[in-house]
């Protein structure tokens, strides 16, 4: 078997003989074999280690291990540094060879898979590792796609065969694909064994939309596309067999192709720690110095008497050399400030963040039975310090569930709900829907509001039948009868199923298609028009059309697109119904929704054989050939007549205002990219509450060149500054001015701002020489929209905001348009919508709601920073506290490089007797409850400050380390200089000094921890009482008779620890190390509680004087305070998606809705209990106008 995945040469261009492995072999194309799986039994374990070594930390402690091996410098045994730095090398490797044992696993069963090869004209069973570039091989029903294949043929006619991509797109409706005419004849075995045509195609890519090739034989050519493409992880379907020509075999298959690695993402916190880890490493380095200094000096003032019982070791000539030693004893015994322990810690810590968003059942999508879903564990703190989100709107704000709603035909709008005496009728009396029951074929889900359309339907409007046959013929949608007159549409985006069943319900049943003829039922007669050509839909044409010939022998064109590219194409003597439609359109998008307009064009049939001629020859060319194409399709999509425009229906997903609304008061700024038009971007951002009639201004940027770009961006700025500077005295202003976060002057600005910007006006100002106006522009409005934009231009306008803005960075979609965009912010996440799951392999996280955004924001988010914040500060303080103490001793000890704790404390301090409680902490602490971080969007602000965490929260980490270590070998050391033992022995002794100073450190660092944790579980408890009993319990066993004779020459010292702790005086000493080392810390602690407390504190209190209340009040309080925050999640709803075109509908906030928003308690009302925090908590219904002010602020 061929090596898998073989490097080769890139090629310019592919060839490929039917029924020739020789020829083909020539060229050293990969096999069909796939290898995803990194190692074999052989190169595990080097290619493992290499990899791990790779990482710094590990390779400083691997540096550290072999200082220790060298017995002139060590101090401690190397089991001290080798038995964490196994463990957590092993622990990395288990886990890495279980996920390559699936890989593995997975290779091996699909590389197994069977397929039915033609070889030598017999069909044989091969794997499909076995299966060679040019094989032609047999596919059966609902089998699986072995290569990227050329269909030649099937038991379909035509060549037809059907496909379902859900492997490749997600996509579950199924596509058609056909093999061209002259290889669809070849349908038995004999036929297929002679066929020796050539293909010469593209070279791999990943591009799954695309392919461009010609097929060679006898003397002729012929041009190949996509449709003509099976591609590997397809799935066929309603097709009893087909066969292909194996094109692309393995790795160079489209969907390997597209398998790449995604770009490895690292949270803000853990550059910071890798900066202070270098910070800690030249501190390191000093204290090394200094006490190396220190061992000269000593060993050549004063070392040099005691030479006859205290020589220096073999090889040590001078002082000198021996401070050199000295500096690499100390380096080992000064390691423990960086403990490998941290590094396993943070990752033991986000895996079990990330197993508490997985569990989430409010997060759980019942109807879809879909829940939120971890798919990285590496950037859960960072959910807690967004400052922008970037988001698409089509299926991630809507859902993407279409319904025809309005249509304007031949200048009259049609769609307006009535009331019985023909008014437009108002919200909430809508009356019965139009009855289809005329139309045995009518789809029983369609509903529609104005019978005034299917009057003139039954009335013989020309008009109106027109535009329905446009809408019956002008689509891809495929046809599925499963039982007489029970119709089932295949189509590739919803607005097209819309629209069809529009068509069909209004009495333009389209029934089934061939691939030369469409049949229609027109008001119940059947006619079946021929399909000449299809005009195929593009994010660059915006538009698609078909030919067709009449049954009368008429030929005409249909054609459906984007207003802005249809209506430049119209026949001039289409003025008039022009300016109408385009009123109707505007009014449409006004509403919120997605609008298309529809032409038709009678071609001559000089004309058209002419035409068609042109269009065979393009096609078949071999360069240049789409550019061809396009310039031909524009040709014939010119001097058309208007019919009219549609109208659909997409509402917004359940929550979505309350949301926004939220993550806002947040201070989390959310831009809109959308490809939708202007109007209904901007209506969507009016029923999201992004843009409210309370903002001071909405800048709206259409220019269409470089200096009317410029200049509308200058204009803005300058409204804003005007506006700032004669509000520069008011409280908002100068708050903002105060805030060290800013970057420019412009953000802050008093006022609330919106700005627009359309797809055009976007490219230029992305530019060198403008992203850095547009970008301030921007971010000094707390609203973006950016409409008509391509997937390109969303990851662009991401980079910029990364670029500019040291700020964290979401993106949420739920398309394949979207993938770019998550993966270039600093989280993606994916809504496992309609669409497929492109967006959600792509993603870090996914779910399958936008309001559960601010649930894994607000709470989840918060929480990870929180503990991680914590669990750093805290950890950083426990072993300087535990390390600096050797410093100390090094004073006293003549700088020998002698520890102050015996071996095994110094391995277990960070294994078995701080580890525990500090992941305890890390892992399930909270500040306040879930419903108090979604009730105060406020409490998230501290993360975006990146308050809790920083470089001087650092510092005085290290400062309360360093004092506790002060204290910790002083206090002993004063009291053991003078005391004694109950029996008048002196009581100071090395090992009894090491297991005072050690005992206490253990009981001052649980003490610590007891008052860092926030929130106290069963398991906190047990952890860190937990850890003291094993403290005692082992340092008691190592001081044991048994121990001592199984191993008497590491357990020297009997008895140690129990004489040493039956002193008063060692109990009195440990007591008085512990209460003057943490007094301190519950002082400064009461008082900053009391002068300048955290929000988060006010919380707290608040709480506690709801407790307080009376029972019956506390309990209407409750009732009143669930019932607003739950009043906009009260159901789960369907998710959707946008493919060609994103727009949605105006749902305005019910007054219901608003009033919740009212009721909500503000971070005014905190800011007021800040300052008044005696009063009662009635104080919650503040006025509005300080959540007003808020809001600003």
């Amino acid at each position: 078997m061929e090596r898998c995945a073989a490097r080769r040469a890139p090629e310019e261009e592919r060839r490929v003989r039917a029924n020739a492995r020789e020829y083909n072999e020539k060229f050293q194309y990969a096999s069909n074999c796939i290898k995803t799986s990194k190692y074999n039994i052989v190169t595990f374990l080097p290619v493992n280690l290499f990899e791990q070594f790779q990482e710094v930390a590990n390779t400083y402690f691997l540096f550290l291990l072999i200082l220790q091996l060298i017995p002139q410098i060590s101090s401690l045994s190397w089991f001290t540094t080798i038995v964490p730095l196994v463990l957590v090398l092993t622990i990395t490797a288990v886990k890495d060879a279980t996920d390559d044992y699936f890989r593995h696993k997975s290779d091996n069963q699909v590389n197994n898979r069977q397929s039915q090869v033609l070889i030598g004209g017999v069909l044989r069973q091969e794997q499909w590792m076995n299966v060679r570039v040019g094989d032609i091989i047999k596919l059966e029903n609902n089998q699986f796609v072995a290569a990227d294949l050329l269909l030649l043929s099937s038991s379909e006619p035509h060549g037809l065969c059907y496909i379902e991509t859900a492997e490749l797109d997600g996509e579950t409706n199924m596509k058609v694909r056909q093999a061209i005419p002259v290889t669809s004849e070849l349908s038995d075995t004999s036929k297929l064994a002679r066929f020796d045509g050539e293909v010469i195609c593209e070279p791999p890519n990943n591009k799954l939309d695309k392919f461009g090739g010609t097929l060679y034989w006898k003397e002729n050519k012929y041009p190949l596309s996509n449709q003509n493409m099976l591609l590997r992880g397809c799935v066929l379907r309603n097709t009893e067999w087909c066969f292909g020509l194996v094109v692309f075999a393995g790795p160079d298959t489209k969907l390997m192709q597209n398998s790449g690695r995604t770009k490895f993402k690292r949270t803000s916190i853990d550059r910071l720690m890798n900066t202070l880890v270098l910070w800690i490493f030249g501190f390191l380095v000093c204290m090394g110095v200094i006490l190396a200094i220190g061992n000269a000096i000593w060993e050549h003032e004063v070392g040099v008497c005691f030479q006859i019982y205290l020589p220096w070791d073999e090889g040590v000539h001078s002082a000198f050399f021996s401070g050199f030693l000295s500096f690499w004893s100390y380096i080992i015994i000064l390691n423990t400030v960086v403990p490998i322990s941290l590094y396993v810690s943070v990752e033991v810590i986000r895996l079990g963040h990330s197993y508490f968003i997985n569990w989430d059942k409010k997060m759980y999508c019942a109807k879809r039975r879909t829940p939120a879903e971890a798919r990285t564990t590496t950037l859960n703190e960072e959910l807690g310090q967004v400052e922008y989100i970037f988001s698409d709107k089509t299926g991630t704000l809507t859902q993407n569930i279409m319904v025809f709603s309005k249509c304007s035909v031949n200048g009259h709008s049609y769609g307006d709900v009535q009331d019985v005496l023909g008014h437009k009728a108002e919200l909430g009396e809508r009356p019965e829907p139009v009855d289809f029951s005329f139309n045995p074929l009518a789809d029983p889900r369609f509903q529609f509001w104005d019978p005034s359309l299917l009057e003139a339907v039954k009335l013989g409007d020309p008009h109106v039948h027109e535009f329905f046959r446009l809408l019956s013929l002008c689509h891809t949608v495929m046809s599925e009868e499963k039982s007489e007159g029970e119709l089932y549409y295949k189509a590739q985006s919803p607005d097209e199923g819309a629209l069809v069943t529009a068509a069909r319900n209004f009495g333009f049943v389209f029934r089934s298609r061939t691939p030369k003829t469409i049949t229609v039922h027109e008001l119940g007669r059947a006619i079946t028009y021929q399909l000449l050509a299809i005009l195929d839909f593009n994010n660059i044409r915006k538009r698609m059309s078909v030919i067709v010939r009449s049954p009368e022998g008429k030929i005409r064109l249909y054609c459906k697109g984007a207003d802005t590219i249809l209506l430049e194409r119209l026949h001039p003597i289409n003025q008039d119904l022009t300016n109408v439609t385009t009123d109707h359109l505007n009014e449409y998008a006004g509403e919120g929704l997605r609008t298309l307009v529809l032409a038709y064009k009678d071609l001559e049939e000089g004309y058209y054989e002419d035409w068609s001629e042109r269009l065979h020859r393009a096609s078949s060319a071999a360069e240049a050939r789409e550019d061809r194409l396009a310039r031909l399709y524009d040709e014939v999509e010119h001097d058309m007549m208007l019919l009219g425009a549609t109208a659909i229906e997409d509402k917004l997903q359940q929550g979505v205002p309350e949301t926004i609304a939220i993550l806002t008061l947040a201070n989390i700024k959310i831009w809109v990219l959308t490809g939708d038009k202007q109007e209904t971007a901007v209506n969507i951002g009016y029923s999201c509450k992004m843009l409210t009639d309370d903002m001071t201004e909405v800048f709206v940027v259409t220019g269409h060149t470089v200096l009317e770009v410029r200049e509308e961006l200058r204009k803005a700025r300058e409204k804003m500054m005007d506006a700032s500077r004669s509000m520069g005295n008011g409280f908002s202003y100068q708050e903002k001015l105060s805030s060290s976060k800013l970057t420019s002057v412009l953000e802050a600005i008093a006022g609330e701002y919106a700005l627009v910007i359309n797809g055009h006006s976007l490219a230029h100002a992305l530019e060198a020489d403008m992203e850095v106006e547009f970008l301030e522009t921007a971010c000094a409005c707390k609203a973006v929209i950016c409409c008509r934009v391509t997937p390109l231009q969303k990851a662009q306008v991401v980079e910029l905001v990364k670029k500019y803005k040291k700020a964290v960075t979401l993106a949420i979609g739920d398309g394949a348009n979207d993938v770019s965009m998550i993966k270039t912010a600093h989280i993606g996440v994916g809504i496992s919508g309609q669409e497929g799951i492109q967006a959600v392999l792509a993603s870090d996280y996914s779910f399958s709601q936008f309001k559960f955004l601010q649930r894994l924001l607000l709470v989840h988010g918060r929480w990870s920073y929180l503990r991680m914040c914590k669990f750093l500060c805290y950890f950083f303080y426990k072993n300087f506290a535990f390390t600096m103490v050797h410093f100390w001793f090094g004073f006293f000890c003549g700088f020998s490089a002698q520890t102050v704790y015996d071996q095994y404390f110094i391995t277990l301090y960070n294994i078995v007797y701080t580890s525990l409680p500090v992941l305890a902490m890390g892992v399930f602490d909270q500040d306040v409850p879930e419903q108090r971080s979604m009730e105060y969007p406020k409490l998230y602000e501290p993360g975006q400050l990146n308050l809790l965490f920083n470089k001087r929260e650092f510092f005085i980490c290290i400062a309360q380390g360093i004092y506790t270590s002060v204290l910790m070998f002083f206090i002993p050391y004063g009291v053991f200089a003078d005391a004694t033992r109950d029996d008048g022995a002196q009581l100071a002794d090395y090992q009894s000094f090491a297991v005072t100073v050690a005992t206490s450190l253990v009981i001052v660092v649980s003490v610590q921890i007891g008052l860092d944790t926030g929130f106290w579980t069963a398991i906190n408890h047990f952890f860190i009482w937990g850890s003291l009993a094993a403290y005692f319990a082992i340092l008691f066993a190592m001081h044991s008779d048994s121990l001592f004779q199984m191993f008497p020459n590491q357990f020297r010292f009997v008895g140690n620890a129990q004489n040493t702790l039956a002193q008063p005086t060692v109990w009195l000493t440990i007591a008085l190390t512990t209460v003057v080392c943490i007094m301190p810390v519950v002082a400064f602690r009461f008082l900053k509680l009391d002068l300048k407390p955290e929000l988060s504190d006010t919380v707290r209190y608040t709480q506690l004087v709801r407790k307080k209340q009376k029972t019956q009040h506390r309990c209407m309080r409750r009732v009143g305070r669930v019932g607003s925050r739950r009043s906009g999640y009260a159901f789960s709803h369907q998710e959707g998606f946008g493919e060609l075109i994103m727009s949605g509908k105006n749902m305005r906030l019910s007054s219901l809705a608003l009033s919740t928003f009212t009721a909500r308690p503000s971070a005014g009302w905190i800011e007021t209990l800040r300052k008044k925090k005696g009063s009662d908590s009635s104080t919650a219904g503040s006025p509005s106008g300080a959540a007003d002010k808020t809001l600003k602020v």
